[in-house]
């Protein structure tokens, strides 16, 4: 089957969902991932070792989000090159990726050192959180290929509408990332360093394994790797563009998330935890969420492709449609069971009591954050880095406004609602531009 041939069919709830569900238990592994990192040291005796890993996850999140772009824009470029039947643009762009992913890698490892060094002087946390902090980074820096590539990969699989290969390599990586923290650190005692070891090792075998599924998908499409059109100086440049923008916008929502750990990291180790406890619940939202988002970027992008206004349109409501639905799934969910996450992820007692006090949060995110993930699926597969870019901007500005006061005058909680503020920003600014996406498909 060659490209484009998906992106003409009729657009359906059965289809949307055919997208969205592998994206979404793909999604899902993620945070149970997370919630075992933290589960495997949320018992030990301190609470500095849940801080530790906490801090050191956060830094490759950030870091890594940062370079989001990596999946974001390819799956841009493919799923345009898919919906407009071109299958040299659909290898070329994957290899552009690749050789970008490359160079990045090499910085990361170059700079490994200032990078932790000036984290922590930033975090100002304990004396313990930071050494077992700067661990577990050190350890696991050298996994930056792997997973650097893996989000070229999976921006690919999901650019050509083959969601099932991405859950695939994700419930690869994720699996043994589980196994192997287990044997790590409750078989092995290796603590903080078990926990960096596992992820490690899993980054490299998934990279293994994602590359088998892409030989096989290749098979399937038309035109060979032309080196001319991988190397062209005008995709480059509009790559490069494409890219920038998405990192600036990145570079701007880690940020925000930064500050917001920054602050918690000075208000001690317990508070720090709780947060930690408390965003774990966000992250499941968040993923779960991200597989209507991940539908919408790859129909969004072949309808473009295609020109087809009409399938456009459709396909952006339903997406919406469930993922409006799920929102309000997650926060029913969470007023019900909220609590007993919190104790399944820490014993901690003074962590339980405060995971406990700002648990409203977790609760009524889903519907504030819903809009900003569907959006910024919308926009990466319309290729809209511009707009992405400049929207960020303006709710990192909102936020840092908000954040001031609200955590003056209402501590921990305060810190919170200035996060939702930060949420509802980036819909915001991203709903006043849309129009631009639904015209792009009928030019």
């Amino acid at each position: 089957m060659g490209p484009g041939n998906k992106s003409v069919e009729p657009i359906s709830h059965r289809r949307v969902w055919g997208l969205a569900l592998p994206i979404m238990i793909s999604n899902l592994t993620i945070p149970l991932l997370g919630a075992v990192d933290t589960a495997v040291v949320g018992h030990l005796p301190e609470s500095y070792h849940l801080g530790a890993v906490a801090v050191g996850a956060m830094l490759f999140s950030y870091i890594y989000w940062g370079f989001g772009f990596l999946k974001m824009g390819t799956t841009g470029f493919v799923s345009h090159a898919w919906g407009a039947g071109d299958g040299r643009e659909v290898r070329a762009a994957m290899a552009r990726a690749i050789l970008l992913a490359g160079i990045i890698s090499i910085l990361l490892l170059l700079l490994q050192l200032p990078i932790i060094r000036f984290a922590m002087w930033v975090l100002n946390g304990s004396s313990n959180v930071e050494a077992l902090g700067s661990e577990y980074f050190l350890i696991r820096i050298w996994g930056a290929p792997a997973a650097l590539a893996n989000y070229v990969l999976l921006g690919w699989f999901i650019g050509i509408q083959n969601t099932r290969a991405a859950l695939a390599v994700n419930l690869v990586m994720n699996g043994l990332n589980i196994v192997l923290d287990l044997l790590f650190v409750i078989g092995f005692g290796w603590g903080v360093a078990g926990v960096a070891a596992a992820t490690l090792i899993s980054e490299y075998v998934a990279m293994a394994f994602a590359f088998v599924l892409v030989a096989r998908e290749l098979r399937k499409i038309e035109g060979i790797f032309d080196r001319a059109l991988i190397l062209s100086g005008r995709l480059l440049r509009k790559m490069l563009s494409l890219n920038g923008n998405i990192f600036i916008r990145n570079f701007c929502l880690t940020f925000g998330f930064s500050i917001f750990t920054a602050i918690g990291a000075q208000m001690g180790d317990d508070i720090l935890a709780a947060n930690a406890v408390i965003m774990t619940l966000l992250h499941i939202t968040a993923y779960g969420l991200d597989g209507f988002s991940h539908a919408a970027e790859a129909l969004v992008g072949g309808f473009i492709g295609g020109k087809n206004r009409n399938e456009l349109e459709r396909a952006i409501k339903l997406c919406g449609i469930w993922a409006l639905a799920f929102a309000a799934g997650f926060m029913a969910i969470y007023f019900v069971a909220g609590g007993l996450f919190v104790r399944l992820l820490t014993s901690v007692p003074a962590v339980v009591q405060m995971a406990d006090g700002i648990l409203i949060w977790a609760i009524i995110s889903p519907l504030i954050a819903v809009w900003s993930f569907l959006l910024d699926g919308i926009f990466v597969g319309a290729m809209r880095g511009r707009d992405m870019r400049n929207g960020m901007v303006i709710s990192l500005a909102v936020f840092l406004l908000a954040l001031w006061p609200a955590f003056t005058f209402w501590g921990v909680h305060g810190l919170w609602a200035a996060l939702m503020v930060f949420f509802a920003a980036r819909g915001i600014t991203l709903a006043v531009r849309y129009p631009k996406v639904v015209e792009a498909a009928g030019q």
